[in-house]
């Protein structure tokens, strides 16, 4: 007896130091290698999975989602645990639920955020250096946090993108963006991070800074050029208002440097309701 195919949504949260991105590449282990391996190990079923968005090289995800159709009788609770037993110890299953037939990880998907990790105190942890990128200048959130009025709203936003044009259009609605100073881990907080000739600082007890970005979809590298230039705000090289220039613009050579890639962490993929649930 044939089964019917389900429709699985996995929930997956990964470490992306040691990965060439999210998609299979020739050229090195990728995460959705990974999950596409013990997906076959746990139901003998080889196929190709779906994701909300393919994260770079180096990147890290929160909440990366992704979608398969299966015939296994595995539960769809189930397959955490079940794929969690073949998978490393940097890649981790969240969530795993069934959805609507109709749902699509990528296409489905009605808005994304994204997070990206600053660290501008003076010396940087070294167990840090793969998951924040290390400003050699001091910051000023205020002016970055000023500047983030422009980012709003539906723009096109081809300054910000790599390799014009690689998608249809450049138009996104940015719904929110929001920066600001994290404490640092206590772990981090003890003077031998903080040395007596570091110079002058914003607030020495807050060297993380967090930049959050949600919208309906982004370009790419979109989010690594965004921070680059509020990096030029903070530190003074531009005023507030040179955002909403840049974006005016048009022109990716008027934008800052893309960011390192290490800093970057996919924190949520939202979805329509109703393609979530599943009809009885």
């Amino acid at each position: 007896m044939t089964l019917p195919t389900r429709n699985i949504m996995l929930t997956v949260a990964y470490d992306g130091t040691n990965y060439r991105g999210w998609q299979v590449q020739p050229n090195g282990l990728t995460v959705q290698e990974c999950v596409e391996s013990a997906i076959t190990r746990l139901t003998g079923e080889s196929l190709r999975i779906l994701c909300a968005g393919r994260t770079d090289s180096g990147v890290h995800a929160l909440g990366q989602v992704a979608s398969f159709k299966t015939a296994s009788p595995i539960t769809p609770e189930q397959f955490r645990r079940g794929l969690q037993r073949y998978l490393p110890d940097d890649i981790t299953i969240v969530k795993s639920v069934r959805v609507a037939d109709e749902f699509h990880a990528t296409f489905s998907a009605s808005r994304k955020r994204y997070r990206y990790l600053i660290w501008d105190g003076p010396v940087l942890p070294p167990s840090l250096r793969h998951y924040v990128y290390r400003t050699r200048r001091a910051i000023q959130i205020e002016p970055m946090r000023e500047s983030l009025s422009a980012l709003r709203g539906t723009h096109d936003f081809r300054c910000f993108e790599t390799n014009y044009p690689n998608k249809q259009t450049s138009e996104r609605t940015i719904m929110d963006a929001t920066i600001q100073r994290c404490p640092a881990l206590t772990m981090w907080s003890g003077e031998d991070f903080w040395p007596a000739d570091a110079g002058p600082h914003e607030d020495p007890r807050r060297p993380f800074i967090s930049f959050e970005v949600e919208a309906d979809g982004f370009l790419y590298n979109m989010v690594r050029a965004i921070v680059g230039t509020l990096l030029r705000i903070g530190n003074g090289q531009r005023p507030a208002g040179y955002l909403g220039e840049v974006i005016e613009s048009m022109n990716r050579g008027m934008a800052g440097t893309t960011a390192p890639a290490h800093g970057l962490y996919l924190v949520r993929v939202d979805y329509p309701p109703e393609l979530l649930t599943v009809a009885d």
